[in-house]
């Protein structure tokens, strides 16, 4: 990680990770997780256990929050206040519905992703010095659905939480693992075109074994690069 000039405008600074970066940091950080609680890596991790990860990291996390007066569709909000823990508010519907609970793992693990690697930010030099420590900062993030993805990446702050979520859910050697079996069955080689036969059966077969919709298992798997757009062409098998 490095620190360079934050063109949003909200620091003077602003973190600066590489892809890589965060894939090792998060499969270390669900790894040791799990090993801790029960001895071994499994996966689909729990939804009970992305609650408990992210109140490791937080004041306070409300799983019933009414969260419409922060914005249109917004799902999750993290306040972070200078020398405090954040707060963390989920929408309530996702936490009531039982069809929406793919999207609150998502969105559990975005948040996670700025209550545990954006948090600092608050607590050093790259904050105005005259903020009220009692307040919540005019630059948290307030993440509607279309940003708990696949933000863009001009917003850094949402673009690394989104990533974060992806490789949590998804840690890359255990991805990577499940997709090179699925390959190795049927003699395929990647990237493999994203809505090809075999490119939807993969994204069924991801979102299954991890418990994350077929949409956050494209959008994680195009991101490593296991899925492109571009039209390959028929098989060579």
């Amino acid at each position: 990680m490095q620190y360079v000039t934050d063109k949003t405008g909200r620091f003077v600074r602003r973190p600066h990770y590489e892809p890589g970066e965060l894939d090792d940091e998060c499969e270390r950080i669900i790894g040791e997780f799990l090993q801790q609680k029960y001895g071994r890596v499994a996966f689909p991790i729990s939804t009970n256990d992305l609650t408990l990860l992210i109140e490791k990291e937080t004041e306070e996390l409300d799983l019933y929050a009414d969260l419409s007066t922060e914005g249109h569709d917004v799902q999750g909000v993290t306040y972070f206040y200078p020398k405090r823990k954040p707060r963390v508010r989920i929408a309530k519907e996702l936490s009531e519905s039982e069809n929406r609970e793919n999207r609150l793992r998502t969105t559990l693990t975005h948040e996670f992703g700025h209550a545990k690697f954006h948090n600092y930010i608050w607590q050093l030099d790259l904050v105005p010095t005259e903020l009220p420590t009692t307040v919540p900062s005019r630059v948290s993030p307030k993440c509607n659905r279309d940003s708990i993805l696949n933000a863009a990446g001009k917003d850094w702050m949402e673009w690394q939480a989104g990533y974060i979520s992806g490789a949590l859910l998804m840690p890359v050697s255990s991805l990577k693992h499940v997709v090179a079996k699925f390959c190795n069955a049927s003699d395929l080689f990647l990237p493999i075109a994203c809505y090809s036969p075999h490119g939807i059966a993969l994204q069924t077969v991801v979102a299954q074994h991890f418990h994350v919709s077929e949409e956050a298992a494209r959008v994680r798997m195009m991101k490593l690069q296991l899925l492109t757009q571009r039209d390959l062409g028929p098989s060579l098998f």
